[in-house]
């Protein structure tokens, strides 16, 4: 059994998972990396090891199960769950039939079904910990109705409300349950939307859009803030205020 925390990330092979799991690999956590497909570049822990990569989809249970089996297998434990797995389709809102029921039901599955799978599975393990955390990639498109696509923005919504019961279940069994909430942020989902990032740039109080290192640091805020649950923190350069 490893003597440092064990964190799992999902959606973690770029964009916002991807730094997250560098910035907790270089405060010394010991990363386990989940995504779909391996990433392009290997993370290197603390020592020089790669991260332990699992390829699986949480929207299937099947998966999840076996991906926390091998994260205790490996470890022995686990202390941390990140939700950063997300999927969604870039439709206008007002475009009702650029959705398909399809596209909610995938959408739904990674989003919110997804996160719900991966705390189900891992929650005994969290309990082991002594100061198990679970942190969700929200979106300011769950607290208010913009974001790629409606059924994301309800997506969103869904995982703040999961964020908040789950925290209310699980608090008395050592188990912490928040969220962090970007705004706009430069990653290969956001590539192309030169105006809208010219926008967000131009009003948002900070003016500049989020990095994924800024949702990173929100990460680490809220990993070190042992008397905070339920918590939903908006990460948005202060756009939530003006837009």
């Amino acid at each position: 059994m490893t003597s440092t925390r064990v964190a799992l990330i999902t959606g973690a092979s770029s964009g916002i998972g991807r730094g997250i799991a560098e910035r907790l690999a270089a405060d010394g956590i010991t990363v386990v990396m989940n995504s779909r497909t391996a990433p392009e570049t290997p993370l290197l822990l603390a020592g020089g090891s790669p991260a332990l990569h699992i390829a699986g989809d949480v929207a299937d249970e099947g998966d999840v199960i076996r991906m926390v089996a091998e994260v205790e297998k490996r470890y022995g434990r686990l202390d941390i769950v990140i939700n950063s797995a997300g999927y969604t389709k870039f439709v206008d809102h007002a475009d009702l039939d650029g959705i398909s029921v399809d596209d909610w039901r995938r959408i739904l599955d990674v989003n919110v079904i997804g996160a719900w799978n991966v705390v189900k599975a891992s929650a005994r393990l969290l309990e082991a910990s002594g100061d198990g955390v679970v942190i969700s990639v929200s979106s300011v498109a769950g607290v208010r109705p913009v974001g790629s696509s409606l059924p994301y923005s309800v997506s969103k919504a869904a995982l703040n409300q999961l964020t908040r019961t789950l925290a209310r279940a699980l608090g008395p069994r050592g188990i912490r349950v928040n969220a962090v909430a970007p705004g706009f942020v430069d990653t290969p989902w956001t590539e192309g939307y030169d105006d809208r990032r010219e926008e967000v740039a131009r009003i948002a109080p900070l003016g500049r859009v989020a990095t994924p290192v800024d949702v990173a640091d929100a990460v680490a805020l809220l990993l070190g803030a042992s008397y905070v649950t339920g918590e939903i923190l908006l990460v948005d350069g202060g756009l939530t205020l003006v837009d």
